[in-house]
């Protein structure tokens, strides 16, 4: 537990976030910065958890951390405006919550004597209350110096959620690693729907008929890992139903399965017979040629 955060934001990743620490016990008191006059309708508020500030003003001197939960480009200015409120709390550190950004842009804060870190939450937060309680067991990636790195040690322990340090020069990679696995998926989903719907199968049901099979795979690579749980006609070394499936497609969907296709089959090497793989291999490569 730490004594008194400060989030500035009061956006749903922000309010998300603090929900979460009330929630685990993990904070004693917490303070929300905001821009509007009133607070957001938002249990932190309304039942007295936490106290809203509207604008900005120095953190209370028993404040431990202060999480700056702003879009990425608002953080370097954001920085300044704090870092022109005076000199940190005694032993506080101050985090941005960007999966990719240096730390480099606090440094107007690490001039005024706070520890500065990144603390990146792996999960997709899209709302300020049912967000919350996503964070819990999630992991959360530090970057920082060793004292802001300390500070985050204690809040993921009590949230229940284990840490990964990434190295600063490492963040524009990582963030894109956690991009591929979350942000490219809808998209993916999309255009398979949009598939089902060509194959004859209702607009309404599409996506919905999708959504278990894509949360039964990945409990089963939560459980199996993931060479386990592939199954399919490339995971079979079936070559005659990915040709079917290719002559199915048109030239833009076509090239878009060659392209997943050629990873799947690279991931399953060692299981496919190597004249099975050639073939595959053979087959995806000339339509992403093409």
């Amino acid at each position: 537990m730490v004594d008194a955060v400060t989030i500035i934001g009061p956006g749903r990743m922000g309010l998300a976030l603090g929900y979460a620490l009330v929630q685990a016990g993990a904070v004693r008191r917490l303070t929300v910065f905001g821009r509007r006059d009133e607070p957001p309708a938002h249990p932190l508020f309304t039942q007295g958890m936490a106290h809203y500030v509207f604008g900005m003003e120095p953190p209370a001197p028993d404040t431990t951390a202060v999480f700056l939960a702003v879009p990425d480009q608002v953080v370097p200015e954001l920085a300044h405006t704090l870092a022109a409120q005076g000199d940190a709390p005694d032993r506080c550190a101050v985090f941005h919550l960007s999966g990719s950004l240096p730390t480099d842009v606090l440094a107007p804060l690490h001039l005024r004597g706070y520890s500065v870190g990144a603390f990146h939450i792996l999960q997709n937060i899209v709302h300020p209350v049912t967000g919350a309680e996503r964070i819990p067991g999630s992991y959360v990636s530090v970057t920082g110096s060793p004292e802001a790195t300390a500070i985050a040690r204690v809040v993921t322990a009590a949230l229940g959620c284990p840490l990964l340090t990434v190295p600063a020069a490492w963040r524009p990679l990582y963030d894109a690693a956690v991009s591929l696995a979350s942000d490219y998926l809808p998209p993916l989903l999309d255009v398979a729907a949009r598939l089902m719907e060509q194959a004859g199968v209702d607009h309404n049901d599409a996506l919905p008929a999708l959504i278990p099979l894509v949360r039964g795979s990945l409990e089963s690579i939560a459980e199996r890992g993931l060479e386990a749980s592939i199954g399919g006609p490339v995971a079979r070394g079936d070559v005659e139903t990915v040709a079917l499936h290719l002559r199915a497609l048109d030239p833009e969907d076509r090239r878009l399965y060659a392209i997943f296709g050629r990873e799947l089959a690279e991931l399953l090497r060692e299981r496919l017979p190597a004249d099975v793989r050639s073939e595959l291999f053979e087959r995806f490569e000339h339509e992403i040629g093409g």
